[in-house]
């Protein structure tokens, strides 16, 4: 199986002493992780609302069509003939 060289460990100095992670870089980089994403969503929320919008659109497209050639084929054609 080959190795992965992006996911090599690295040594990571907290704040406490002794150079210790403490609860509060945990904090600091979850809200730096958290920034970043919050930052993609707001990107990404005109697109997924444009979609929807489509989306929404060709769903009744597609059952008013449907509707219509079947409605088309159960019409009743009565035929009046003059003797």
């Amino acid at each position: 199986m080959p190795k992965v060289s992006a996911l090599k460990p690295e040594k990571v100095q907290g704040s406490g002493p002794g150079g210790r992670i403490e609860i509060g870089d945990i904090r600091a980089k979850l809200h730096e992780i958290k920034g970043g994403v919050d930052e993609t969503t707001e990107t990404a929320k005109p697109y997924v609302l444009i979609a929807g919008i489509a989306g929404v659109i060709g769903v009744i497209a597609v059952a008013f069509l449907l509707g219509r050639s079947r409605g088309r084929r159960k019409d009743t054609w009565v035929e009046i003939r003059r003797l």
